[in-house]
């Protein structure tokens, strides 16, 4: 398996990356792409020469799995937008061997931090379907998973709950922000804390 970037003329591995993001999203994220064309529109979008767009590929060319980055901030900030790996390749490490490959690949030009939004639209979380207007820092502290959401393969990885935008998917449907600096602080040109 080796992760490269995805070219506009890698046209099948377009297509298969297409087909996963659809597959990948169908059952927790339904609406986000409901069919190939939703998803090719969404891979070409990623094609862009500004954005980051990764795919792992097995001996074959098959993509397993890809992931893509949306420069913010004036590049200082990536949001990590995609992420999706094969169903069969799951729970195998792909998706972490994606994750450091991006965050490489923002270190590389000059981002300091990557942020990923996770929505809970379907109740997988302690977050959804309550009014998070209460509490909101107790809610988000005491956060549980109920149903796999994937904000825990994000902690694994060193990312930090960083906020909550409430209500983004419609009322008790949250957007989950999880953030990571990818340079050390004392490289960012920050004083430590005191």
């Amino acid at each position: 398996m080796r992760i490269v970037t995805l070219r506009k003329e890698d046209e099948q591995q377009i297509k298969q990356a297409a087909g996963l993001l659809v597959a990948g999203f169908r059952d927790n994220w339904p609406e986000a792409w409901p069919d190939l064309e939703s998803a090719l529109a969404e891979v070409h979008e990623c094609l862009s020469p500004e954005r980051i767009c990764r795919a792992a590929l097995d001996d074959q060319g098959r993509v397993l799995g890809w992931i893509g980055a949306i420069p913010q901030y004036q590049g200082r900030v990536w949001e990590l937008h995609p992420l999706v790996v094969a169903a069969e390749c799951r729970g195998r490490g792909l998706g972490t061997r994606l994750v450091r490959d991006l965050e490489e690949q923002v270190r590389l030009r000059g981002g300091i931090t990557l942020y990923a939004a996770s929505d809970d639209e379907m109740g997988q979380t302690s977050l959804a379907h309550v009014d998070l207007y209460a509490d909101l820092p107790s809610r988000i502290k005491n956060i549980q998973n109920f149903k796999g959401h994937p904000y825990e393969f994000y902690l694994k990885l060193g990312f930090q709950t960083i906020g909550v935008i409430t209500d983004a998917n419609g009322l008790g449907r949250p957007d989950i922000l999880l953030g990571k600096r990818v340079i050390p602080w004392d490289r960012g040109g920050g004083t430590a804390p005191v």
